[in-house]
């Protein structure tokens, strides 16, 4: 069940290859998002002394849930892989032109999961081929409508 989806990824990035990854997460953060107020359009995932981190993820604090303390909304937050992924995604995150980005939130099994995408920037020309063709497959479902009236 989705959480939240980063809908614009799809649209900078050619996604090569998903991956699922866990979260650390404090408490505050887990009720936040079960409450449906976690945003992962700006975020994005780097390398940094061996683990990966995810970044701009902003997760809104619930008012009661967070008394205590003091929360940071779009503090960097570590990702759980396993180690032969870890591996894997470093000698592709090291190639030129590609970076991970996160795709969607979901919960597997009652726990939450990031899902990170390996993907290459597209160019403006890309974004406009797209583009088309999803406008032309919006006119086809139009024009297939009228034809069967």
């Amino acid at each position: 069940m989705s959480i939240t989806q980063n809908k614009r990824a799809r649209f900078d990035y050619f996604i090569e290859e998903n991956f699922e990854a866990g979260l650390v997460l404090e408490g505050w953060e887990v009720k936040a998002i079960r409450a449906g107020r976690a945003q992962i359009n700006e975020a994005y995932v780097i390398l940094r002394n061996g683990a990966f981190w995810l970044l701009n993820a902003h997760i809104s604090p619930l008012p009661s849930a967070s008394t205590h303390i003091t929360p940071d909304p779009v503090r960097t937050r570590k990702l759980l892989l396993g180690s032969d992924e870890i591996q894997r995604l470093i000698g592709k995150v090291e190639q030129k032109g590609f970076a991970l980005v996160a795709l969607d939130l979901h919960y597997k099994n009652g726990r939450i999961k990031l899902e990170v995408g390996l993907g290459k920037g597209k160019l403006k020309g890309d974004k406009r081929e797209t583009e088309k063709k999803r406008e032309w497959s919006r006119e086809k479902q139009r024009l297939m409508k009228t034809a069967s009236r």
